[in-house]
């Protein structure tokens, strides 16, 4: 963040990050604020053994996800027909069934594989380029087209074989009217600036603090504008230094400088009124469908949803061509345009920055999609809080 003063802000603790996100988890699933802070708890706490479980059963893992109703669980979805017994993993006092299922058609490596290998065909199949991703829920290949798309292709079932038959693993097509687009300092806050190729004013969020073991700096999203003015709460403006951008394949990030070193600090509310320390990371192959997450976006403010595909491949040509299928997809209905570079996080534990989203016919959002924190460029890396721990946190 910037170190100029601010009026009347709240640094929150560990466990007051965590009771904010757990209020909108209460309010999105109907259960008690204790029961939802118990969850978000256990969804922190359960990484080291839900990546133990990936591991262990790698060559025939399709997904994990977890299942919020109509209880809290894990699951764990197999190929093959060999039984594995239920689990419980335990939390404190908490008890949270593991359950796997067996007979998927395909492997999580296998459908990636085939994005990977077939996405060039599957592209050039289509009118239009499709994205594309990996529900680890069922274990497909998920493809987005447009209603046209679909409707000159004798409908999505038709289009399903089609494409299964191209890419050898189970494929899902599911229908929406607008597909992918980019969303185009303190973690959280307000960019503008003003392109010269057209005059016109452009608004990204910035995202997290990063260091390169000599200097600091804030990321936000490489397809925003190079020449960015930060704005704190009061509308106070501090320019900033643009250091580099990384934009093609995987990456979609930018870093820029202000006068001052940066702290580990996010917007975590609408107002920006609420920081919020940043302690961890969560690394892209140990987040699961399911997880339950929130970012920060100057337009559309403080929001959580889950997480929905992974291994996912925007459509068209967002990332100066092709996307690779590393990007992550989180559940609408918060997100507009200037969101594009904001952070996503639960509790205190940084995710990604936001890249794009798609859309529906009525305009709203029905997902967004961001890139993992684990594509910083070398050297640059999330700079964390190391303050020794308050009471609380």
């Amino acid at each position: 963040m910037f170190t100029q003063p601010a009026a009347a802000q709240l640094l929150q603790t560990r466990e007051a990050a965590l009771a904010q996100d757990a209020g909108e988890y209460a309010r999105l699933y109907g259960v008690a604020q204790d029961e939802a802070l118990r969850r978000l708890r256990v969804q922190h706490e359960s990484v080291a053994a839900t990546d133990a479980i990936a591991r262990r059963y790698r060559d025939r893992l399709a997904g994990i996800s977890v299942q919020h109703r109509p209880d809290y669980r894990y699951i764990v979805y197999l190929t093959g027909d060999d039984p594995v017994a239920e689990m419980h993993l335990r939390f404190g006092d908490a008890s949270i069934p593991l359950v796997f299922r067996t007979g998927a058609r395909s492997s999580r490596d296998r459908v990636v594989w085939a994005i990977t290998y077939h996405q060039a065909a599957i592209r050039a199949a289509l009118p239009s380029p499709p994205s594309m991703g990996l529900d680890p829920r069922t274990g497909e290949l998920v493809v987005i087209v447009g209603n046209a798309i679909a409707a000159a292709d004798g409908g999505a079932a038709a289009l399903d074989a089609r494409l299964e038959k191209l890419t050898g693993v189970p494929v899902q097509v599911r229908v929406l009217e607008r597909t992918d687009v980019n969303l185009g300092l303190h973690g959280g806050g307000r960019l503008d600036g003003i392109s010269p190729d057209d005059g016109k004013r452009y608004r990204c969020t910035t995202g997290f603090a990063v260091t390169d073991g000599a200097r600091s700096g804030i990321t936000t999203a490489a397809h925003c504008l190079d020449e960015m003015t930060y704005y704190d709460p009061q509308r106070r403006p501090t320019p900033l230094i643009f250091v580099g951008q990384w934009g093609w394949g995987y990456h979609d990030v930018q870093i820029h400088a202000g006068a001052a070193p940066e702290r580990p600090l996010i917007y975590s509310d609408t107002a920006r009124m609420i920081e919020r320390p940043v302690e961890l990371q969560r690394a892209r192959p140990s987040t699961r469908a399911g997880d339950f997450v929130c970012h920060r976006g100057e337009s559309s403010g403080y929001s959580c949803a889950e997480v929905e595909l992974l291994d996912f491949a925007p459509a068209g040509d967002l990332c100066g061509g092709a996307c690779l299928p590393t990007w992550v997809t989180v559940a609408g209905p918060n997100c507009r345009g200037g969101d594009s570079g904001g952070p996503v996080f639960s509790g205190t534990t940084a995710f990604g920055v936001v890249k794009g989203a798609s859309y529906r016919r009525d305009g709203s959002c029905a997902f967004y999609f961001y890139m993992s924190l684990d594509y910083l460029p070398a050297p640059w890396s999330l700079l964390l809080d190391a303050a020794p721990a308050r009471a609380g946190r």
